[in-house]
């Protein structure tokens, strides 16, 4: 499964801004619309240029951001129907590993020891299997992070039968101890962390 079409409909309404004009004046006009749809989010100094109809989220040592629809937007990690993306610090990642031991690349994050709901239904559990990609990305000049996309799938209590699937998708930055967690695709995400700056 992958974002749904309504949580694109806010990117593609932040490109809409423009008023057509002259060429000239419409240059212009283009670049400040473009700076005031974006905003800053920074975290342990890393620096990310989102767009502005994105609500930011904090809460201590981690941070949600919400790219689209989402019934509960203050609630925690594993809330379904909420289409985002988490930022998380070392308090975080020392528990990322079902809850008990510290998150590191080679397992997907899952603060949790048992099964937890579905990112689209709360009614079914979600499973994780193996990582589908590993290797290093770029975030920003001078980071590399361990990147890995764990294949998830949303499976019925019961008689496990698989209704929806979805991939995982983690940033690891040891040195500055920051983990990105994204199970929605969320659209240019990983072009806005490759583009990082540092502070």
């Amino acid at each position: 499964m992958r974002k749904p079409a309504y949580a694109l409909a806010a990117l593609a309404g932040a490109a809409m801004l423009v008023t057509p004009m002259t060429a000239s004046a419409s240059t212009a006009s283009a670049s400040t619309a473009s700076a005031s749809a974006t905003q800053t989010l920074s975290f342990r100094g890393m620096n990310l240029t989102i767009p502005s109809s994105w609500k930011v989220y904090r809460d201590g040592d981690r941070v949600k951001v919400i790219t689209g629809a989402c019934g509960k937007p203050s609630a925690g990690y594993f809330t379904p129907k909420c289409d985002a993306f988490w930022l998380f610090g070392p308090k975080v990642i020392k528990y990322g590993h079902e809850g008990f031991s510290a998150y590191t690349p080679e397992r997907p994050f899952y603060p949790a020891s048992d099964v937890q709901r579905c990112p689209f239904n709360g009614k079914h559990g979600q499973v994780l299997g193996k990582a589908t990609v590993a290797g290093l990305r770029q975030v920003g000049p001078g980071h590399k992070a361990h990147y890995r996309s764990w294949f998830g799938r949303c499976v019925k209590d019961g008689n496990g039968e698989q209704t929806a699937t979805f991939d995982q998708r983690e940033w690891f930055l040891p040195k500055s101890k920051i983990l990105v967690v994204d199970v929605w695709n969320t659209p240019g995400l990983a072009g806005m962390l490759k583009r990082a700056t540092w502070s």
